[in-house]
């Protein structure tokens, strides 16, 4: 009797200890299983974080870009050619006339061609610009009537000038202007215009000088009544138009 009641507490004994295993082993796996979502979670949380953090860097490098854009956008023409200078006849004069660059970034003299230019290169050596624009040639349509091989060498005499005594210095050419078609029909010669800017192009192609295409920078309303000079409004666009392809 005694002996199956000493088995009966036995077996309640193996009983409870099975049931409090299995009570153990739920709450391990509950754990584990608990622990597996709260990582899956936190890996989440840190990938949010990660992410909000480069767009937080984004953010603020884009604001600083639209900043200093924001900042070369607002120089004035006089500041951007702080370190250039344009050189050319009466039609670049008007960038001092109408105080659109500062006279220490212009050399210029009205009616004047290319072999007339000692006085001014001598000009611009004493200057010793970063940068030279030049403009010439509207005179020398006149001055060569139609011939553009005299023309280039004119021009090319020029550049070696220009190169000798300022080697250190980046040239840049610019396309003569288009007249109205009154000047054409006072001066024949300008009907050659485009010939002479295939020329000058060819040229710098040969040479590796940068050449301005300004064909389409001129609309009819910049032009003055004698169809050949520009009214104060055009200089600034032309200043810009130089800016941008010399990265000023």
């Amino acid at each position: 009797m005694k002996k199956h009641r000493r088995r009966g507490v036995y077996i309640c004994i193996a009983i409870i200890a099975l049931l409090i295993a299995i009570f153990i082993l739920a709450e391990v796996i509950t754990h584990v299983t608990s622990t597996k979502v709260n990582t899956d979670e936190g890996m989440e949380i840190i990938k949010r974080a990660e992410l909000a953090d480069i767009k937080t860097i984004e953010t603020k490098i884009q604001q600083l870009e639209d900043k200093e854009n924001a900042q070369e956008d607002a120089r004035s023409p006089k500041e951007i050619f702080s370190s250039a200078v344009v050189m050319g006849d009466s039609i670049t004069e008007g960038f001092t006339e109408y105080d659109v660059l500062n006279a220490s970034s212009v050399v210029s003299k009205i009616g004047v061609e290319l072999d007339e230019l000692d006085e001014q290169i001598e000009q611009m050596v004493k200057l010793n610009p970063q940068v030279i624009f030049l403009a010439y040639g509207m005179n020398d349509i006149i001055a060569t009537q139609g011939d553009t091989e005299e023309f280039i060498e004119q021009y090319s005499a020029l550049l070696d000038k220009l190169e000798e005594k300022l080697p250190d210095t980046k040239i840049f050419v610019n396309s003569i202007f288009p007249v109205q078609e009154q000047e054409i029909e006072k001066e024949p010669a300008f009907k050659n215009l485009e010939e002479y800017n295939q020329a000058l192009s060819k040229l710098c192609d040969e040479r590796q000088i940068a050449y301005i295409d300004n064909t389409k920078l001129v609309s009819p309303e910049y032009y003055e009544e004698d169809g050949v000079h520009f009214k104060p409004e055009f200089y600034p666009v032309w200043a810009a138009r130089m800016a941008e392809v010399a990265s000023l």
